[in-house]
């Protein structure tokens, strides 16, 4: 797979496309995409996303992604690396800790794909956006400045929709931050029985298996695992409505037991059989 590389530590740009012309590809880098005209297909880590006029995508070098241009796209990209955004914390130390980074720039793909969800903070990002454009391309007095604090504005509102399940904000409270962390990483990790092993996650956060259930179950409402579970729902929505994997197979990408369990926990989550939700979406396209 192809890799594209960066060494400048924040850049933007935008471009006006009819085809895209990039392969399935990766980066050593973060990338905001603002979508600023047109609509089509998302492809990111073998997940199919519609997306049209103001979606945010934000890609970490761990994501593979291209896209499938329908109408024409002018596609707005700011690049950045892990250094330019942890020195901006830094700078901002007072508002936010660094133990948060993973929390913010942990994509979470079963979130419809796109970075913000909310309308009003959709409006805010892209007004945010000019802002920068026009400081980065038009340097001038405090422009460093001015890019750095309007770019940390477009991160927390990004880390507002983030953690939006369950009204979390980002504040300096220890507890709410190894929270964030914990979903953070199970959402990240959903797919990988390994990781999702909870001696595994326990031990990654420093916690006892005990403790670690109990602590979630306390904060959250939920078990761990029902949250796994619950997670894994969201990602089968998806599937189903890419319609590229039967339900068998959906059933074993998901790592359940088999066919039959998998639709018994659908029909609780969604009240309808997997089968008749992927027809609703056919009817409803």
């Amino acid at each position: 797979m192809k890799r594209f590389n960066n060494f400048h530590p924040f850049n933007v740009f935008s471009l006006e496309l009819e085809i895209w012309e990039f392969e399935l590809h990766q980066h050593n880098f973060y990338e905001l995409i603002f979508i600023e005209k047109g609509k089509g297909i998302h492809l990111l880590n073998e997940i199919s996303f519609k997306y049209k006029k103001g979606d945010v995508f934000l890609i970490t070098p761990n994501d593979a992604h291209e896209f499938i241009i329908e109408n024409k796209t002018i596609f707005t990209f700011i690049k950045f690396t892990e250094l330019f955004f942890s020195n901006l914390l830094e700078i901002n130390k007072l508002l936010i800790s660094n133990n948060t980074f993973e929390t913010i720039l942990k994509q979470d793909h079963l979130n419809e794909g796109c970075a913000i969800c909310d309308k009003t903070d959709k409006k805010h990002v892209f007004s945010l956006l000019k802002i920068i454009q026009h400081e980065f391309l038009n340097t001038s007095i405090l422009s460093k400045e001015i890019i750095q604090k309007t770019f940390f504005a477009v991160m927390m509102l990004i880390a507002r929709n983030k953690n939006s399940d369950f009204n979390s904000s980002i504040v300096l409270d220890k507890d709410t931050e190894r929270l964030n962390s914990i979903l953070s990483h199970i959402r990240t990790y959903v797919l990988d029985n390994e990781k999702m092993k909870l001696k595994n996650i326990a031990t990654q956060f420093h916690l006892s298996p005990n403790y670690i259930s109990i602590y979630i179950k306390k904060h959250t409402g939920i078990s761990l695992q029902q949250y796994v579970i619950k997670m894994k729902l969201k990602l089968a929505e998806k599937l189903l409505e890419e319609k590229k994997l039967n339900i068998n197979e959906i059933a074993t990408k998901l790592g359940f037991n088999d066919s039959s369990h998998f639709n018994k926990l659908f029909k609780n989550h969604r009240g309808i059989s997997p089968s008749a939700f992927s027809k609703s979406y056919i009817s409803n396209s």
